[in-house]
């Protein structure tokens, strides 16, 4: 059974994919020779590598699956197939920093959803939030009551702290401004969030 699409028949009756996409081992020589220190783009390799590495697996379950005498040409050379692959894998994801919490393992490990750790740091994160929020409004309503308190007794010094209060954030607002200039003249433009 023959293909003129993006696959061939296999011996076994298994698909066999046939793109233009580099080897194993030339995918190793060409990941060490165009070597990258983009993160992103390391990542990316890794995970191609794997994705590779399970249809290989695949199309080694399939062959074992319906094993015969006649696949096993076809067995061996998946086999190697994989051991380049995970070679090139190993290469690849030394270029890679990746921490992963030992929570998120013992999630896996537990056979639980690694999306529950993700589910209970947020949640955290936010509660967290919702404190130091409480936090700082419990001290802006201070420091309003203070100021009015203040006000009442001492109308004269507080007038004066409001006058240094606004020319020292005016002041603050120019270096802020100062340090936003690139210096071939143009303003740095800061992300809204």
């Amino acid at each position: 059974m023959e293909s003129t699409g993006a696959a061939a028949s296999g011996g076994n009756g298994t698909l066999n994919p046939q793109h233009n996409d580099a080897s194993p081992a030339e995918s190793t020589v060409m990941a060490t020779t165009s070597s990258s220190d983009d993160p992103k783009q390391n990542l990316n390799q890794v995970i191609n590598s794997i994705q590779k590495s399970l249809g290989i697996i695949h199309q080694l379950y399939l062959t074992v699956s319906s094993f015969n005498v006649s696949s096993q040409l076809p067995l061996l050379q998946r086999l190697n197939t994989l051991v380049l692959e995970m070679d090139n894998m190993t290469k690849l994801s030394e270029k890679c920093n990746i921490q992963v919490p030992m929570e998120v393992l013992n999630l896996i490990d537990d056979g639980k959803n690694p999306d529950e750790f993700t589910r209970e740091v947020l949640n955290s994160c936010i509660a967290k939030n919702q404190i130091t929020k409480g936090k700082t409004d419990a001290f802006k309503g201070l420091r309003r009551h203070l100021l009015e308190e203040l006000e009442q007794a001492f109308p004269d010094e507080v007038e004066d702290y409001r006058e240094i209060r606004a020319s020292s954030a005016a002041e603050s607002v120019r270096l802020a401004q100062a340090q936003s200039i690139l210096p071939n003249g143009d303003v740095k433009i800061k992300p809204e969030i």
